[in-house]
């Protein structure tokens, strides 16, 4: 297994924990503490940033996310400080999801969108090789991934508008619980939609979509037959 797999499972249980409960929990002590809604937005918006920072540093390298992230935190802070309204911080949580949504959209007209990226993470060597082959050889196997990719992008997006909503007309205070909650139904919707069309997926031809099992040995006359574009 290729040293980043157990890496980016790790990551799947860890980042909402940072980027979800810790934020969100720091809030409303600040606030109970008697701190300014702004002032708690902004030093609840630090543990994302210090978690983006901290992977940025481990990978030698600053992702798209990690920049979003960072930026829109500044830009954020910045009117807020200037106008004194912490509505501004609360839209960056809206911009966030919006700005993902729209990148994950346009990887649909990359060479391998979102999706299969998103499986490359957890697949072994041996898996990633087939993979590859199969978004060449199995028109099917490139439609399923080009349609989870469109999904989660609508997703992404739809979370947006319903936060920029939010913030825009609800009370401060409730804005932070709700647009966690909000966005977590969302995610775990996609979620539950992506594995109930892998598991058609594999059921019909026999190929993981993100490579968690590899097909072997027996198995793999068993893809041909059913899948007849592989060579």
């Amino acid at each position: 297994m290729r040293p980043h797999v157990p890496r980016a499972r790790r990551a799947l249980l860890t980042t909402p924990i940072v980027v979800i409960v810790l934020p969100l929990a720091l809030y409303y002590v600040l606030r109970a503490q008697g701190a300014p809604a702004w002032q708690a937005l902004l030093l609840s918006s630090l543990p994302p940033v210090a978690h983006s920072v901290a992977a940025a540093v481990r990978g030698h390298r600053v992702g798209y996310v990690d920049l979003l992230v960072i930026g829109l935190l500044v830009i954020s802070a910045a009117t807020s400080l200037v106008s004194g309204d912490p509505r501004g911080l609360l839209l960056k949580d809206a911009a966030l999801p919006a700005a993902l949504g729209l990148g994950i959209g346009a990887t649909l007209w990359a060479a391998r969108p979102f999706a299969f990226r998103f499986g490359h993470q957890f697949r072994s060597g041996v898996a990633a090789e087939r993979a590859e082959r199969y978004w060449r050889e199995l028109p099917a196997f490139r439609q399923a991934l080009r349609s989870l990719t469109l999904l989660w992008a609508g997703a992404e997006l739809l979370d947006a508008l319903l936060s920029a909503t939010e913030a825009l007309v609800l009370p401060v205070d409730a804005v932070p619980l709700l647009g966690r909650a909000q966005s977590l139904a969302v995610v775990g919707a996609v979620a539950l939609l992506s594995v109930r069309r892998s598991r058609r997926f594999r059921g019909r031809y026999g190929i993981p979509l993100f490579g968690f099992r590899e097909p072997a040995g027996a198995e793999e006359a068993e893809i041909r037959g059913r899948a007849p574009g592989l060579v």
